[in-house]
């Protein structure tokens, strides 16, 4: 049983957070900073690092857990963190590199960016994630920049990316595994397509994305469950089935950029 009120336990764990070598911030994010939690909901805390962040200075805080080194988690924007217990709460720490989310931040401003492989999420990451996470995260410790608005440049170029990758996506599914009713892969090349198309769908609309939870509803692609749900592995089915997928991620697109 925990024994301290959430806020004790937020202020307490910031603070000996923001206190690390080299830490200059410290920000709640994850379903709390939006206010979308439940009461079994963990919390999603970030450190913000200047410089040569050791991790051996956060295990030797001697909270319980697993606290990975840098570049653990990939190696690129999202590059390591924590998964701890604090008073009875499940809590994820997550290392953030000032240089690099201030570079980030310009690129993002430009229209660029790229996408990184990251396990648990099936499209992989954008690299202007840190940047949505300055824009919705709360900041516990320090200062942090906040971005004005979702870059104009940013929802030109997005869009285009992401919905080209889908559907390169479906190309290869229509040419490469429906003619052999490889049904496993066929659903797996329309999950990918839609979880790319909906970074597209969010993007055009200016609405940024932290991580994967709830994107294909956010976008409004739910009917790609009905096509899964209804697959099977006869190829012209299949086809079918990938053609149908096209019309909806297309449509989808369209009605977010108009």
């Amino acid at each position: 049983t925990p024994t301290l009120t959430d806020q004790a336990f937020l202020d307490t764990t910031a603070d000996r957070l923001a206190a690390l070598p080299a830490v200059r911030a410290v920000t709640l994010g994850g379903s709390r900073a939006q206010g979308a939690h439940g009461p079994d909901s963990d919390w999603d805390l970030a450190v913000y690092y200047r410089g040569a962040f050791d991790p051996e200075d956060l295990r030797a805080v001697g909270w319980p857990g697993e606290v990975s080194e840098l570049g653990a988690w990939g190696g690129g924007v999202f590059n390591g963190g924590a998964w701890l217990t604090i008073d009875e709460r499940r809590v994820d720490v997550h290392y953030r590199d000032l240089d690099v989310v201030e570079h980030e931040t310009a690129e993002a401003e430009a229209g660029r960016f790229g996408v990184e492989p990251l396990m648990f999420h099936l499209a992989g990451i954008p690299t202007y994630l840190v940047v949505a996470e300055l824009a919705i995260n709360k900041v516990l410790r320090g200062d942090l920049p906040r971005p004005a608005a979702y870059p104009e440049a940013l929802r030109s170029t997005a869009p285009d990316h992401w919905y080209g990758t889908a559907t390169a996506t479906l190309a290869y599914a229509r040419a490469g595994h429906a003619p052999r009713g490889a049904l496993t892969q066929v659903a797996g090349a329309l999950a990918l397509a839609t979880a790319q198309t909906a970074h597209a769908v969010l993007a055009a609309r200016g609405e940024w994305v932290t991580n994967e939870k709830g994107l294909v509803e956010r976008a409004g692609l739910d009917g790609t469950d009905v096509l899964l749900a209804g697959l099977t592995p006869e190829p012209r089915a299949l086809d079918d089935a990938v053609t149908r997928a096209g019309t909806l991620l297309r449509d989808a697109l369209e009605a977010a950029r108009s």
